[in-house]
């Protein structure tokens, strides 16, 4: 297991309702594989990395972590 550095984007993402909502994207620095949450908090990024080691795209059983 390795650890992995993320980028995180705070923006604004579409609901289901089509109504732009705060967000965030984090995205991996070493495959460029993103994943979105709503919020800005801090919990909304610590959703975003545990979906990026449970939908590696390479499989990898990485720790991914924000400066």
């Amino acid at each position: 297991m390795a650890a992995v550095k993320c980028d995180v984007e705070y923006t604004q993402l579409e609901n289901d309702y089509g109504r732009e909502i705060d967000g965030v994207v984090v995205t991996c620095e070493d495959c460029g594989h993103s994943e979105e949450s709503f919020g800005h908090g801090e919990a909304s990024v610590k959703r975003c990395l545990a979906l990026m080691r449970e939908n590696c795209p390479e499989g990898c059983d990485n720790f991914y972590m924000v400066d």
